[in-house]
């Protein structure tokens, strides 16, 4: 019996993908890593800070597009190291000139550089301008059911809510928020920042997040190609796990997997 073909994509604006899982292109040893790494990961959107890595904008550097040539990943530009909205907004204008007219951008700025927590009232004010020019936004946030729903209704097509800081590797440490933006958000939502490992991955999707954008987890593992590998899985696991629906949790009973009735020696009730 053939399967039937799996339509489980996720869908940004227009566009579709089959992975689920996006990875940054920051932190590597070289791009040949890199490049490694993402092909180990199937991801097909990889995220480009545009204000630290060369794109063609420095003739005499290495070329990250020589690496992960357009026609076969979906870049990602983004605004990390941008702290208003002016920058941010000046910064995608010019990844869309960069890149040929491409419209499907990573909005995040910064409150400070220590925490790198986004600073919301910045955040709004360029989404609201991206949009209106024609961007299709993801955007970086913070775990605030209400700040995200505000950013679906000004017309982002993706909220990304982060788990833990930028780069800390701390997981998820907040389950509850994010039940509650999955609760109301209609667009897909996707944990930005703080994954550590893949279970981190696999906890995210279990808990119906739409994907999982993660850097620093793959690139300052011990074996970069192999954490990618094993984010892929995750990703895939716990996306699986959710649309299978787990079992409901028992505190105060315990449920045999075998049936107690027609056990030799016991009557039957």
């Amino acid at each position: 019996m053939t399967e039937p073909e799996d339509t489980d994509f996720l869908t940004l604006g227009a566009r579709r993908f089959r992975s689920r899982l996006l990875v940054g292109t920051g932190k590597y040893r070289d791009f040949t890593q890199t490049r490694e790494a993402i092909e180990a990961s199937g991801a097909e959107i990889v995220t480009v800070a545009i204000r630290r890595v060369n794109l063609g904008q420095n003739p005499d550097e290495p070329n990250l597009l020589d690496y992960l040539p357009p026609e076969r990943f979906t870049l990602l530009p983004n605004t990390a190291g941008c702290y208003t909205a002016e920058e941010a907004v000046r910064t995608l204008r010019l990844a869309r000139e960069l890149l040929d007219g491409h419209t499907l951008v990573k909005l995040e700025v910064l409150g400070d550089a220590e925490t790198l927590y986004p600073n919301m009232p910045e955040t709004l004010k360029a989404a609201e301008r991206l949009v209106a020019e024609g961007f299709q936004v993801m955007v970086y946030c913070s775990d605030d059911p209400i700040q995200a729903k505000l950013l679906e209704e000004m017309g982002c097509v993706a909220i990304m809510p982060l788990a833990s800081l930028i780069g800390s590797g701390m997981g998820i440490l907040n389950p509850w928020n994010l039940r509650l933006i999955l609760e109301r958000i209609r667009v897909p939502v996707i944990v930005d920042a703080g994954v550590g490992t893949a279970s981190d991955a696999a906890i995210a999707m279990e808990l119906g997040c739409d994907g999982v954008l993660t850097n620093t987890a793959i690139a300052h593992a011990g074996d970069p190609v192999r954490m990618a590998r094993a984010m892929r899985l995750a990703v895939e696991a716990g996306r699986e796990a959710y649309r299978a629906g787990r079992m409901p949790r028992k505190f105060y009973a315990a449920d045999p997997s075998s049936p107690l009735t027609g056990v030799i020696g016991r009557p039957t009730p």
